[in-house]
């Protein structure tokens, strides 16, 4: 049989990222959605359907005032389509696919085209909902999102990745689609209950241990302020923190993730499957505080590691107001094994084949292993457990 040729031709995009930082990014004299809206250079004024996590619309009552105030000073570059929609914040909202196909129906009933945008106010689970939703709907609809957390602001909300959870596995339906921007508004900051606020901190170190010892350093001599939760220590952290993300999504080589290394996945393996063990009552924030704390142990048992950087990383974790060990890291499975170990092969599905795992070998360096010890990994999680074991009797001493 005559084998026909095969046509091949490139295709080559490119795609801005821009992350904005600002504070009020709603009062009438900021021009910051101003000016990213006249970057289109727009045939007509768009229209615009925002999207508000119901946890920031409680915590800035003053918030849809200021939208519709906003929408009036600036109708020359904006038409809000209608009253902003409140969705249910956190985790949870992830795990209910209804509400993607209420954003497919919010965006359909406003008119929106191609030509319009979609603003998305809140922490990161909404953030990765309903820019999955606008991803999709006309086969994708411009994106701003404005993260509101400090996770969000310095990890999560500035990548390219959305996605709801599915067959109980965490963003598992998803999407790779580049906002039209990020803004960053540090005042949402102000609102936050403790707990998110200190949660956005942890991805800080995650991506300092990975590519910027200078900024380790740096976060070991902001400590004191960082377990404070003061808020310029907050936003230097934060927008480095932006700031390192996006380099690696723009520089990295792979932002849409073709491959199956994930860096800036750096103790997320065990963090992801302590979130789906715990029923999301652990935050995300806090696992991967408990993830990062097992590779870094593991990685002084496999000979990565020396015990004292580990150590060193552990205590600024610890300083900073996280826990680096939960009971269910050790709970047994229907198998016998702990749970904790299906996080592995759950992490080999969602890279998309090989098992591809980012451990440190020094502060501000990284390798990629292959395979993972499930005995030595075992053994970090008991240590884990030990140690926690004697900070409570120390701790109940004083």
């Amino acid at each position: 049989m005559t084998q026909l040729p095969m046509l091949e031709k490139k295709i080559r995009l490119e795609y801005a990222h821009r992350i904005l930082f600002t504070r009020d990014v709603f009062a009438p004299a900021n021009t910051t959605i101003r000016d990213l809206l006249l970057l289109d250079h727009p045939n007509k004024v768009p229209r615009v359907l925002v999207f508000v996590d119901d946890h920031v619309a409680s915590a800035n009552p003053q918030l849809m005032d200021s939208l519709r105030t906003y929408a009036r000073a600036h109708a020359e570059v904006l038409d809000l389509a209608g009253d902003p929609v409140i969705l249910p914040g956190g985790e949870s909202c992830k795990n209910d696919f209804s509400l993607v196909q209420h954003c497919w129906q919010a965006i359909n009933d406003a008119g929106l085209d191609r030509h319009s945008y979609v603003f998305v106010i809140g922490g990161g689970a909404t953030l990765d909902l309903v820019c999955f939703a606008a991803s999709t709907a006309h086969r994708g609809i411009r994106h701003i999102r404005f993260p509101t957390t400090t996770l969000s602001q310095g990890d999560g909300g500035v990548g390219v990745k959305n996605g709801v959870n599915f067959f109980e596995k965490k963003n598992w339906v998803g999407s790779f689609s580049v906002p039209f921007a990020v803004v960053n508004d540090f005042a949402f900051l102000e609102s936050l209950p403790q707990r998110e606020r200190r949660n956005g901190i942890i991805e800080a170190i995650k991506v300092a241990l990975i590519r910027d010892r200078a900024f380790f350093e740096e976060m070991e001599r902001m400590a004191d302020a960082l377990s404070r939760l003061e808020q310029p220590a907050l936003e230097r952290v934060v927008q480095r923190s932006a700031e390192l993300h996006v380099e690696h999504i723009a520089t990295g080589g792979d932002p849409f993730e073709l491959g199956s290394a994930r860096p800036l996945d750096f103790g997320h393996w065990a963090a992801h499957k302590l979130e789906q063990i715990t029923h999301f009552a652990v935050s995300h924030g806090e696992a991967v505080a408990i993830g990062i704390a097992v590779d870094l142990v593991y990685s002084v048992k496999k000979g990565i590691l020396d015990a004292a950087t580990a150590r060193r990383v552990i205590e600024l974790i610890e300083r900073i107001g996280f826990e680096t060990y939960h009971p269910d890291l050790l709970a047994e499975g229907k198998s016998g094994d702990a749970t904790i170990l299906e996080g592995l092969e759950e992490f080999r599905e969602h890279l998309g084949g090989e098992l591809t795992v980012t451990l440190v070998p020094k502060i501000g360096q990284k390798i990629e292993v292959h395979e993972m010890d499930r005995d030595l990994i075992l053994a970090a999680m008991e240590e884990l457990r030990v140690s926690a074991e004697v900070h409570s009797l120390a701790s109940v001493g004083r």
